[in-house]
């Protein structure tokens, strides 16, 4: 039997694990092609060149091929176009967002004692925006899957006797009770049974555990709203050092930075004959903090006067992850021919113990060709393994299981970008560039393979520099509603499009 619950305030911390998943691995542990123009428009293909402030993001030797000091600073414009197909509709939204994604600068010590075989020394610092998850969307359907789906599997083999309310205990003591001691899962089970969705098979033995749904079969009407803002960023310490005139080498030290904020509201009615409940309005808020460490190793080499090779490894990051949800609900339900609205409202916000995500690790090898001053081009080849991605501790059950899951779904992938820049005159140059990446599912219908192109321009005014590139790519992703009953998925074409503007100065 359980024990009443106090609670002196309406925003509570609890103990156990919100049920993290593989999409949230996903969302928090990816990062996008961002950084200065010049850079995005070769697609970043710059493992082998450096010379740029983004360029240490992939390759830190980067920076010891500046010959003085020098400072970037970007705007990005994001739009992203979003086709939808959900339950046979379609519909498109569209986002629209602008940042300054890119800030840094390159301090190089030249060493004047021409005998000493190391050239000089960089010091560099760099901030980039390494993910924009702003977006929303709104698409609607006819399902033969009702929302109850979702309560009943979270109910079955939770006692009766745990979701109902004690004499003079509220919905807010009881919600915030299952959260402290039971979980998330009897936090569903409760909203599920408190909201008339749900009904015990023996309403008499408080240790009934088996309960069938107040909703009848047939179709729904569901609208689904979804609502995400944030972002995720990086600050990188550069140290690099250039040996003789062949080889430069450089490490960085990264700190991420981690803040995303994601709402869901659906909404479904049914006329089913037999269905106690029509109406069901089940809203969902999350929100996320992290801090996380990686730490970067390459070197570039000068084979020839006409050809580079790079080589860099990325460590995995480790983040430091913590989360908070709210939940409500509203249902309408016929009660001897009259129509009750019943809403649930816990006022309860859910503090849950922060864990940990270590992401995948990176190896970068590229190569360029030099033209003399008339241009390049330069190929960039990565591997990068997701199924290594975990959640920690990894002695919990739950993150055992989810890293799992993580382990068959997901798979090592390649990815290949080849950029060219052709210098018209001394003062003007065009850029281009291709990549693709593969999708890290073993399964390419949940996320296919990502392709994109970029095309940029540039101008040397002596001190100061100018670049703007255009760049796009396409993907598309099967987002599932919840993840469990209900796991209808709207399938999302995204052709995501920037224009980014750099000015930068040498020092």
């Amino acid at each position: 039997m359980k024990k009443k619950f106090l609670l002196l305030l309406l925003a509570i911390f609890t103990s156990l694990s919100y049920a993290q998943d593989i999409n949230d691995a996903l969302t928090y542990g990816n990062e996008n092609l961002q950084g200065t123009a010049r850079y995005r428009g070769l697609s970043g293909a710059f493992g082998a060149l450096g010379g740029d402030l983004s360029s240490i993001n992939i390759n830190p030797a980067g920076s010891a091929v500046f010959k003085n000091s020098y400072v970037t600073g970007t705007l990005s414009s994001l739009n992203s176009k979003n086709d939808h197909n959900f339950l046979g509709n379609s519909s498109t939204n569209n986002v629209n967002n602008i940042d300054l994604n890119q800030a840094g600068a390159v301090f190089v010590f030249n060493n004047r004692n021409e005998e000493n075989d190391w050239k000089k020394f960089v010091l560099g610092v760099n901030y980039e925006q390494t993910m924009n998850y702003n977006n929303d969307f709104f698409v609607s359907g006819t399902n033969n899957t009702s929302i109850d789906s979702y309560f009943l599997n979270y109910a079955q083999g939770v006692p009766l006797d745990l979701l109902q309310l004690l004499p003079g205990e509220s919905i807010t003591d009881l919600y915030s009770y299952l959260g402290q001691n039971e979980g998330f899962g009897a936090q569903q089970a409760f909203l599920g049974y408190q909201s008339y969705i749900l009904e015990p098979v023996d309403d008499t033995d408080p240790n009934n555990t088996a309960y069938f749904s107040n909703i009848a079969p047939g179709d729904f009407n569901q609208e689904y709203t979804f609502a995400s803002s944030g972002y995720s960023s990086k600050f990188s310490l550069n140290l690099a050092s250039q040996y003789k005139d062949k080889i430069y080498i450089g490490m960085n030290l990264n700190s991420h930075f981690l803040n995303y904020n994601k709402s869901t509201y659906l909404y479904e009615s049914n006329t089913n004959p037999g269905s106690v409940v029509s109406e069901v309005g089940f809203e969902n808020n999350l929100s996320t903090i992290g801090t996380g460490f990686s730490f970067q190793l390459g070197t570039i080499a000068k084979v020839h006067k006409n050809l580079r090779l790079g080589l860099s490894y990325e460590s995995p990051t480790w983040y430091r992850i913590s989360e908070e949800t709210t939940q409500y609900i509203a249902t309408t339900r016929d009660d001897s021919g009259n129509d009750i609205t019943e809403a649930i409202s816990p006022n309860v916000i859910n503090i849950y113990p922060t864990y940990r995500l270590q992401t995948p690790s990176k190896l970068n090898a590229s190569a360029a060709i030099l033209f003399g001053k008339k241009g390049l081009i330069s190929f960039d080849y990565t591997l990068k393994d997701y199924s290594t991605m975990k959640f920690k501790p990894t002695s919990d059950a739950g993150f055992a299981a989810q890293n799992t899951i993580i382990s068959n779904n997901l798979k090592s992938t390649g990815s290949y970008r080849v950029g060219g820049e052709l210098r018209l005159t001394k003062e003007f140059s065009l850029r281009a560039g291709y990549r693709f990446e593969e999708s890290p599912y073993k399964n390419e219908n949940t996320i296919s393979d990502l392709t994109g192109y970029s095309l940029g321009l540039g101008y040397n005014f002596g001190k100061v520099k100018i670049d703007a590139t255009y760049d796009q790519f396409e993907q598309t992703r099967n987002y599932q509603l919840f993840s469990q009953g209900l796991t209808n998925s709207n399938r999302v074409n995204g052709n995501n499009s920037n224009i980014t503007l750099s000015v930068s100065f040498n020092l």
